[in-house]
C-alpha cells in the first residue's frame, strides 16, 4: 500500500469516526428523522453536480431502482437509527457497534449469495456477535432512560448496511461507483422528506446542531464516499474494509476530546472481541497453515 493510500484510509477512518460525535451534537435538537434527512440531503447537494460534471446523471435517472434500495438500506434507515441511538449512548459504543457491519455483510452472503465460511470465519462469526453481547450484556435496559432500544437500534442499522453491501454486490457492480454513491444519497433524501418534515423540531435549533448536522452531510457523507470508492478502486475491497477497525479508535478520541466520554474496562474489552471476530470472519486472520499452502 502506498503511502498516500495509508493516509486516505487513516483520513476516512478519522472522517467516519467523526460522525458519531456529529450525531451526538445534533441528534438530541433535531431528532433522527431530521437529522438523517438533513444529512443525506447536504451530501446529496454536494454530489450531485460533481456527477453532472463526469456526465453521470443519465446513469442515474437509468439505475434508479437499486439505487433506491441502497438508498433506503445504506442510509436513509442505519442513518436515522444511528441518530437515535446518539440520544442515548456514547458515540465510542455506537462505532464499536458500528464494526460489526462486516459481521453481517458475512453472515448474509452466505445465507443469500451461497459464500461458502471456513470453520474459522464461522468462528470469527460466533465470536464478533459474543463481543456484542458482552458489550450490550448490563446496558440493554429496556426501562424508561434505558439504553436497549438505542442498542438495539446500532444492530438494526449494521444488519441494514450487511444487507446493502450484498444486494449491492448483486445488482449494481455495473454501475459506476460515483453514481452509486450520489445516489444513494439522493433517493435516501427523497424518502426521508416527509418523515423529517412529519417529525421536524418545534424549537429552532442552535448553531452547533446545524453544524454538526452539515458535517456529516460534507465530510461523513459526501466526502467519505468519495474517498471509500476511491480506495476500493486503487487498493481493493480487502484492504478498503481495513477502515472498520480504525473507526472506533477515532470516535472514542474524539468522544474523549469533544464530549468527555470514557473508555472503561468493559469497552475496551468488547471492542477487541469484536473486532478480532471481525477479522476472523472477513479472513484476514489466515492460519500459518493455510497461509503456508498457498505459497
Amino acid at each position: 500500500m502506498k503511502p498516500i493510500d495509508l493516509l486516505e484510509l487513516v483520513s476516512l477512518a478519522a472522517i467516519w469516526g467523526a460522525s458519531f460525535l456529529f450525531m451526538r451534537l445534533g441528534a438530541h435538537e433535531f431528532g433522527p428523522m431530521a437529522m438523517a434527512a438533513l444529512r443525506v440531503t447536504v451530501a446529496s447537494l454536494a454530489l450531485l453536480p460533481l456527477l453532472a460534471m463526469r456526465q453521470g446523471l443519465a446513469e442515474l435517472r437509468r439505475e434508479w431502482r437499486p439505487l433506491m434500495v441502497i438508498g433506503l438500506l445504506n442510509s436513509a434507515i442505519p442513518f436515522a437509527l444511528f441518530s437515535y441511538a446518539a440520544l442515548s449512548i456514547t458515540a465510542g459504543l455506537s462505532s464499536i457497534l458500528n464494526a460489526t457491519t462486516p459481521l453481517w455483510g458475512a453472515a448474509i452472503a452466505w445465507i443469500w449469495l451461497n459464500q461458502r465460511l471456513t470453520p474459522l470465519r464461522s468462528f470469527g462469526l460466533l465470536l464478533g456477535f459474543a463481543g456484542v453481547i458482552f458489550l450490550a450484556w448490563d446496558k440493554a435496559s429496556f426501562k424508561p432512560g434505558g439504553s436497549g432500544w438505542a442498542l438495539l437500534a446500532c444492530v438494526a442499522a449494521t444488519f441494514c448496511y450487511g444487507l446493502a453491501a450484498n444486494f449491492s454486490k448483486k445488482f449494481t457492480v455495473h454501475i459506476q461507483p460515483l453514481t452509486v454513491a450520489t445516489g444513494s444519497q439522493v433517493f435516501a433524501a427523497l424518502l426521508l422528506a416527509l418523515p423529517a418534515l412529519w417529525f421536524w423540531p418545534a424549537v429552532q435549533p442552535s448553531a452547533q446542531a446545524w453544524g454538526g448536522v452539515i458535517l456529516l452531510g460534507l465530510l461523513c457523507s459526501a466526502l467519505a464516499y468519495l474517498l471509500f470508492f476511491r480506495l476500493m478502486s486503487r487498493i481493493g475491497p480487502t484492504n478498503t474494509i481495513a477502515v472498520t477497525f480504525l473507526i472506533p479508535v477515532f470516535a472514542v478520541l474524539w468522544g474523549y476530546l469533544f464530549l468527555g466520554e470514557a473508555l472503561n474496562l468493559q469497552m475496551a474489552l468488547g471492542c477487541a472481541i469484536v473486532l478480532l471476530g471481525t477479522a476472523l470472519a472477513l479472513g484476514l486472520l489466515n492460519r500459518p497453515q493455510a497461509a503456508a499452502a498457498k505459497a
